[in-house]
């Protein structure tokens, strides 16, 4: 009977030595996981790249903004009896907000690329009267970052310090400075489209969460 169960327990051992062998230790399985996913590549960190990433978060974010807001509230604007104790006086319409964005954009990308004016001094706070329909603001909006892109990827380190016309009084201004009031002024406005799209009970695009 002894040697029976010293026989047993010998057995016992060498089977569960065998089965620690046999199983891959949890470092190892986690190596090999993280050899079988490839690296992501690094982030480009030079001035084009970052200054290109940026402005498309911004587009990523306005863009969508604009064209959730239906056709028949694009002359939206809040007004003082809309919650008490509140000032709206002087507000921008929603489309003048999307129109303003735009029009600053062309204002800043002709200055960036030596060209002239791009509105007369009347236009270049909304841009161009003629510009009414939703459909033809958002052509406007899409096509004043399509050209903020193009001047853009003309940004590099050479030429990021230099001076170039001023697109809102006499004088020059430094490109970078150009570039951050695209950037900024942007933001400031996309505030406001946000709050007037939830006044409408919308969520903005950008707020909203994935889809499953």
């Amino acid at each position: 009977m002894k040697k029976f169960v010293l026989c047993l327990s010998l057995l016992m051992i060498c089977a569960g030595a065998f089965a620690q062998d046999a199983t891959p230790a949890p470092k190892a399985k986690a190596k090999k996981a993280a050899a079988a996913t490839p690296a992501a590549p690094p982030m480009k960190m030079d001035v084009t790249s970052i200054l290109e990433r940026n402005l498309k978060n911004l587009e990523n974010d306005i863009v969508p903004a604009a064209d959730a807001m239906p056709e028949d509230k694009y002359n939206f604007k809040p007004t003082n009896d809309l919650v008490k104790g509140s000032e709206f006086t002087g507000v921008k319409s929603y489309a003048d907000q999307v129109k303003h964005i735009a029009v600053t954009n062309e204002l800043v990308v002709a200055c960036l690329n030596g060209q002239p004016q791009p509105v007369p001094d009347g236009e270049s706070d909304l841009g161009p009267a003629k510009l009414t329909s939703k459909a033809d603001i958002m052509q406007y909006l899409k096509d004043s970052f399509a050209h903020a892109h193009e001047a853009f990827a003309k940004i590099n380190k050479a030429n990021i310090d230099g001076q170039v016309r001023n697109p809102f009084g006499k004088g020059t201004r430094p490109r970078l400075g150009l570039l951050i009031i695209i950037l900024g002024h942007s933001q400031d406005h996309y505030g406001q489209m946000v709050e007037y799209l939830r006044m409408n009970g919308i969520i903005p695009p950008a707020s909203r969460p994935p889809a499953k």
